[in-house]
Order: structure tokens, then C-alpha cells, then sequence
């Protein structure tokens, strides 16, 4: 059996130096601040139904589900100061219930509300307060070395939780649906599990954190699991509904719903039940709990976005890391450099980067440069404008000169809707060195200028053919300008503009006819392209 502890180790510095501020969190909302909790929680005890109370503490629910499921208002039992003995004492001193045996987990929440859960090591932990799980996230936090300017509290709970809760709802309207209270207790909304969870700790954690809960990129996600198998329960609840739990960003999504908070208590079917206990004369189909759930603590940052334009200086560097059998293509890539820049400053797990659009490693990506995002996985800084400032400036120094950016901004997910809008209806200028066959006429200068939006027909290159379908796509060319070269009457500068996707280099040789028309096919002799530069990437949105 795993070792017992009554709560987690918490840095004493760290305790000695908040337990203080936590002195100065507020009452539950809707209190007066001149009243004290304890004898607002002693008021809302008085008034439950004293039978019912008994009930369901003699068949192992804990105290604060007691006062959840019978609508206690204001939410009293969720203050932060308040431990599981002084709830259960107040519940057995004002109703005369008498517990026997040693400390059991809840038959509902198994253990979630009362505050005890194991640990990644197995360790059984009891806390004594929500102030004390606070102080634990509080510290992981600072621990994680994250920048807090708001925080979002996540909570996920096992689906045998709420089917649970719903299998007592049912068998207490069967037993208690002609008592007079029951209309004005059950009838109002019930508190699920996970929302009292995060009453109770939130006001802590925002005192702890000196920062308000929002809907902030920064997560505080509190796991629970459980080894109970759920097949037993889902048969004993056949009209509960169970919620898919899709994924994003390689994380679980705790978007799903509370399927019992909320809901109106007298829709819950009346189903047959069964004796938990001789002591009590209400019945319900839930098990006794011999071990609460595991829970494990995750603060995480969703992902950041910072986006810009890259130029790349050198005929020698991919766009990204390109392998071939083991052997590295090119000095280095844009990636890499951009990447390994960045992510210190914004002290983040991992990145990913897009791009709109790519050239080839032999081709240089010059003037107002190629819209490009950055994906910062679990950032723990987000940068300033400044430190952007400082990255951009960092990167257009480096001695090799390989690569630089431009117009570095920390944006939203929208830069990623952004950048996939413009890359459809982007236009891309080149600038190509040119050698054709036969000595450059004045005419060819002319009837090349005077071509404009005009359509072509490519089948898939060759040359990528092993990694592309076949198939035939129209381009526009929008416009043709040749620039002579001095002493030179075979050689010359092309410049043109072309629809997003246009492959240039079989545009200028024709692909073996497998690109119509080409600059070869509209000059009449052969044509070379010998060098290729962007000269800007246009998109309006980015």
C-alpha cells in the first residue's frame, strides 16, 4: 500500500510569504464581508431537511456533495477556508449524525471534493483546504517558470462521476419527490462536481497568482482518472448520454460539458434501485469507493504565434530540414534558424513553422520576403514588443548571413487564417537569369513586355513527379519584362509575375513540352534558366 500524506510539501518560503494574502480573500459571493463564512455555513446547514442530510451521509456521501445536490445557496461550502472535517462536523453536530468507522471516499465524487486523490507516485494525499491545492498549483507554476497575466482553470473528472450523481438524483426523487421540500431544493440548479472544484480554488489561485481567472492562453488543468471500469455504470444508466472528448494541439479537450450541472433535477428518470445500506431508507445504484482518482496537475501555455517574412540570402539553405538517406541537403534551413532564435526567448517545448508557399534551396527569396508563422508550443514568456524587437535584430546579425526577417509580430490564431486566405490569391515576382539558344533581338525585348495575364498549361514537372500526382494546372502570367545584360547577347534578366504555384524554371524551359507555352516555345530556340530569385511574395492579408 502507497504511503499516506496529509497534503503535498509546499516551499515554506512560499507558504510563510502568501499564507498571509490568503487571510484577504473574499467571502463567497452575495455574502456581507461583516458576516463570518463559518456562521453563514452553520445557517445553511439549519435549514436542509435534517432526514435527508443523514440519509445521504450514511451511505457515503461527503459533505460538500451533501450541500451541493441540496442546493445550499450562495455556494457557502465552496469557500476556499473551509476543510472537509469542519463541513462534516457542522453537518453531524446540527443534524445529530453520528459516522462510524475510519475516513471513507465519497460514493459520488470519489474522493474529488473531499480533496483526496493520488499522486504520480501512488501516493495517497488528503488535503486539509482548497487553499492548500492552491498553494500546490501556485507552486508548480512558479516552478515551470511561467509568465501569468491571467490564467484559465480547467478541470476534467472521470464519466462514472456524473453517472453516479445521476443515479442518486433518480433514486432521491423516487423517495423523496411528496416531501414539500423537495420542489423548492431539487427543482433549483445543481452544482456539478467540477464547478465547485473550481469555486473553491479559484479565489486562492488569484490571490496566490496576483492575476484574475479568464479566458486566458495560459491553462491550469487539473486531470482526474480512475481505474474503476465505466462499462458497469453506463449499463445501470442506460438514458445518460455519454460526450465524445475530442484532441487539439496533442492535448485532451475539457470542453465537455457538465451533463448533470444545471439540469433540472425532476428530468432524471426514476430507474429501479438497489440497498446501499440497512441505516438509510434511501436506495440508490451506486458503489461504495475504496480509492479516489488520480490526478495529475498540468499549467500550459496554448500555443503562440508569431509571424513576419523571412529572406534567404544563400543558394545553399532549404526553407526546412531537408534529409536525404541519412545526409543533410544544404548548410542549413530557414526553420532553423528562425526557430532557434525564437523559441529561447519565448522559453517555449517545441515549434512548428509554416510558411506561404516555399522555393527551392538553389533559389533566393529577396525583396519584401515570404509571409511566415511561427508556432510556439507551450510558451512560458510571451514576448514583448521589444524582446521581438530584439529577436529580429538578432537574427538580421547573425555572421553567416544566410537568412534574414522582417516585420516580427506576436499575433493571435487568426495569422494562421490570414496566411492560408493569401496564399489562394497571392502573386509571386521572380527575377530569372536566362540563356536562350541565339543571339537577343529587340523584337523578342517587345513581344515579350507585350504578353500580359497570360494562361498557361503545366503537367506536373518531372523533376517532381516522384512526389507529386500528375497533373495538368492552369497558370496566369501576369506580366514579362526582359532586362538586358551589358556584353552579353544570349544572356538576360527575366522578370515576370505569375498566379501563386507557377513552376518557373519548367516555364522557362518548357519541360520537354510539358509546360505550353514557355519562353522557349515563344522565342523559337532553346531556353535555360540558370538562376532564380523572388523578388516579393503579395499577399494582402499578411
Amino acid at each position: 500500500m502507497s504511503n499516506e500524506v496529509e497534503s503535498p510539501q509546499v516551499s515554506d518560503a512560499m507558504e510563510v510569504a502568501q499564507l498571509s494574502s490568503l487571510a484577504a480573500v473574499d467571502s463567497h459571493a452575495g455574502s456581507c464581508e461583516a458576516e463570518m463564512p463559518s456562521r453563514l455555513l452553520n445557517d445553511a446547514v439549519r435549514s436542509l431537511p435534517y432526514h435527508v442530510v443523514k440519509d445521504l451521509l450514511s451511505i457515503g456521501v461527503c459533505s460538500r456533495c451533501v450541500l451541493r445536490i441540496l442546493g445550499t445557496e450562495d455556494h457557502i461550502y465552496c469557500h476556499s477556508s473551509f476543510s472537509q472535517s469542519m463541513l462534516c462536523s457542522v453537518l453531524e453536530e446540527v443534524t445529530s449524525f453520528k459516522s462510524e468507522g475510519d475516513f471513507q471516499f465519497c460514493s459520488v465524487c470519489s474522493g474529488i471534493l473531499q480533496l483526496s486523490y493520488r499522486d504520480d507516485k501512488e501516493t495517497l494525499v488528503k488535503m486539509k483546504s482548497p487553499n492548500d491545492m492552491a498553494l500546490v498549483i501556485a507552486e508548480l507554476v512558479k516552478k515551470e517558470g511561467h509568465q501569468v497575466d491571467g490564467f484559465s482553470l480547467e478541470v476534467s473528472i472521470p464519466q462514472f462521476i456524473l453517472e453516479n450523481e445521476s443515479s442518486l438524483l433518480s433514486g432521491m426523487k423516487k423517495r423523496y419527490e411528496s416531501e414539500p421540500w423537495f420542489q423548492e431544493r431539487l427543482l433549483s440548479k445543481c452544482v456539478s462536481v467540477k464547478d465547485v472544484l473550481k469555486f473553491a480554488i479559484t479565489k486562492p489561485l488569484e490571490t496566490l497568482l496576483d492575476t484574475k481567472a479568464s479566458a486566458s492562453s495560459f491553462r491550469i488543468r487539473l486531470t482526474y482518472t480512475h481505474k474503476m471500469a465505466l462499462e458497469n455504470s453506463v449499463e445501470r444508466n442506460q438514458g445518460f448520454k455519454r460526450r465524445k472528448i475530442g484532441t487539439e494541439n496533442g492535448l485532451q479537450n475539457v470542453n465537455d460539458e457538465s451533463v448533470v450541472a444545471n439540469k433540472d433535477c425532476s428530468d432524471y428518470p426514476a430507474n429501479e434501485t438497489i440497498a446501499v445500506t440497512g441505516r438509510s431508507s434511501l436506495k440508490v445504484p451506486i458503489d461504495k469507493v475504496s480509492e479516489p482518482c488520480h490526478l495529475v496537475y498540468l499549467c500550459y501555455r496554448t500555443h503562440i504565434y508569431l509571424c513576419g517574412r523571412y529572406l534567404k540570402y544563400s543558394r545553399n539553405v532549404s526553407q526546412t530540414r531537408w534529409i536525404i538517406d541519412e545526409e543533410r541537403m544544404g548548410e542549413a534551413s530557414v526553420e532553423e534558424i528562425i526557430g532557434s532564435n525564437i523559441l529561447p526567448m519565448c522559453r517555449g517545448d517545441n515549434y512548428k513553422f509554416h510558411a506561404a508557399g516555399r522555393e527551392d534551396i538553389d533559389v533566393r527569396m529577396l525583396g519584401s520576403g515570404r509571409p511566415f508563422l511561427l508556432e510556439i508550443q507551450n510558451a512560458r514568456q510571451v514576448p514583448s514588443k521589444e524582446t521581438v524587437k530584439e529577436i529580429e535584430s538578432k537574427i538580421n546579425g547573425l555572421e553567416n548571413k544566410l537568412v534574414g526577417v522582417k516585420n516580427l509580430q506576436v499575433v493571435g490564431s487568426q495569422g494562421w487564417t490570414l496566411m492560408r486566405e493569401g496564399e489562394a490569391e497571392k502573386q509571386k515576382q521572380y527575377c530569372a537569369l536566362v540563356w536562350i539558344s541565339r543571339p537577343l533581338e529587340d523584337e523578342d525585348v517587345c513581344s515579350i513586355s507585350l504578353l500580359h495575364d497570360m494562361q498557361i498549361l503545366q503537367k506536373t514537372p518531372i523533376r517532381v513527379l516522384h512526389r507529386r500526382s500528375p497533373l495538368e494546372r492552369e497558370k496566369i502570367i501576369h506580366w514579362m519584362k526582359i532586362e538586358r545584360i551589358a556584353e552579353s547577347s544570349q544572356y538576360f534578366l527575366l522578370h515576370l509575375c505569375t498566379q501563386a504555384g507557377t513552376y518557373i524554371k519548367e516555364f522557362v524551359h518548357g519541360d520537354f513540352g510539358r509546360t505550353q507555352p514557355s519562353i522557349g516555345s515563344i522565342l523559337g530556340c532553346r531556353a535555360e534558366i540558370l538562376q532564380l530569385d523572388v523578388t516579393d511574395v503579395k499577399m494582402d492579408s499578411f
